[in-house]
């Protein structure tokens, strides 16, 4: 049985990367969020071009395997000035289980430093960012009939029940 073709990091503003690569990004995107998950919501909103934008993915064999968004929102939600928002979290069907959003977390974490951070979890994966640092940070509320929560890590990394 041939070895498995390795897995391999990428980082990129949006308007650095190829054709290719921005279509399998968001056809990774919209196979998840709008056709596995059923949610008809409009995936191309505008902040992949925002200038501070940078896509991460996981590719084998150029096929892009897992991605995520990281954005700067120009607010804290908690009060003061810009912070990270992690996004668009998604992993292929055949390659869930791996440990890939975890790996695409740690590297958008690493990019954010000591700014604080925020995402919108589904609330069945509060669990997997709160191992990153994030801890529920408000009321969970519904998003295209799927159960989200706020969550937040603060400057510097630590989980607010540390």
């Amino acid at each position: 049985m041939p070895a498995e073709p390795a897995l391999t990091s990428h980082i990129a503003r949006t308007v650095e990367l190829d054709p290719l690569t921005l279509y399998q990004l968001l056809k990774l995107r919209v196979d998840v969020f709008v056709v596995e998950q059923e949610c008809a919501y409009p995936e191309l909103d505008g902040r992949d071009v925002e200038p501070g934008t940078l896509q991460l993915w996981l590719s084998r064999a150029d096929a892009v395997v897992a991605c995520l968004r990281l954005l700067t929102d120009p607010a804290d939600p908690a009060g003061g000035g810009p912070v990270r928002r992690i996004g668009r979290v998604a992993v292929a069907a055949d390659e869930r289980g791996q440990g890939h959003a975890g790996r695409l977390v740690d590297a958008a974490l690493a990019i954010a430093g000591d700014q604080p951070c925020v995402l919108d979890a589904q609330a069945h994966l509060t669990a997997l960012y709160g191992r990153h640092g994030f801890a529920v940070a408000g009321p969970e509320y519904l998003e295209d009939g799927i159960a989200h929560v706020p969550m937040r890590r603060p400057a510097g990394g630590a989980s607010n029940d540390e």
